[in-house]
């Protein structure tokens, strides 16, 4: 893996944003980790065995108010950053299709976090970002991809995937003459709490996700393309937009 510096990531409350944070801790690097629990007590843990090297703050991305105030906190604490991982996402409502009663509010919610929420995090902390590594990773998800769509639910996830990646290439357009780049990874099939309960049903623990998610941007993080790459973080498979 590289040597990152400075890296902040979202969602580190839990799951694979917690293990990302441990993961580049233990590399080296110095973190600044948001979510929504603060203080929390595996963050407060891992503080006591990296001084100096991990910082945390409250962070809501679906907070307009919230991201401004955590750009500030970061501004304090360093000019730049060589990577910024957008993880935070919400799940939402997966079993509702269409013939049944649909809740817009929750889809909206899911939106504005997952889709949104990157967005607000890139604007906010577009400086840091390129006078550092000029490396922006959102977590994505297979379930954004239109040309592999299979479900007849799971509309605000999908939805919110489909934007974030949408959302990704306007952002990448924008840094790409100066060297920016996004990468979309796709974290595989996670064990995860997301969901408001613990579902053991997936394939990668979250510790096993964010080695395979941080393996990928080694291997393919310096490349500059028309596009952002948009992979599944196990095999290295491009997938369909």
């Amino acid at each position: 893996m590289p040597h990152y510096r400075h890296v902040c990531i979202t969602g580190t409350d839990r799951g694979i944003g917690l293990e990302l944070a441990i993961a580049l801790l233990e590399s080296g690097c110095t973190v600044y980790a948001g979510g929504i629990v603060h203080p929390n007590p595996e963050l407060e843990r891992l503080s006591a065995i990296y001084p100096n090297r991990l910082h945390a703050s409250r962070l809501d991305v679906g907070s307009d108010d919230s991201v401004k105030a955590f750009a500030e906190w970061l501004a304090a604490l360093t000019p730049e950053l060589d990577l910024l991982i957008n993880n935070a996402a919400l799940l939402g409502d997966t079993g509702s299709t269409v013939a049944d009663e649909l809740d817009f509010a929750d889809m909206q919610r899911v939106y504005n976090v997952t889709a949104l929420g990157a967005i607000r995090m890139a604007n906010a902390l577009l400086a840091p970002v390129m006078n550092g590594g000029k490396l922006i990773v959102n977590v994505s998800s297979e379930a954004g991809s239109l040309g592999q769509s299979h479900r007849d639910a799971w509309f605000g996830y999908c939805m919110a995937k489909a934007a974030l990646n949408m959302g990704s290439t306007i952002v990448h357009n924008k840094i790409r003459p100066d060297g920016g780049r996004v990468l979309l990874l796709h974290p595989g099939w996670v064990k995860t709490s997301m969901s408001g309960t613990w579902n053991d049903a997936g394939t990668y623990t979250p510790r096993e996700a964010a080695a395979q998610l941080l393996a990928r941007v080694a291997e393919r993080g310096g490349e500059l393309r028309e596009l952002p790459l948009y992979l599944e973080a196990d095999t290295g498979r491009e997938l369909p937009w």
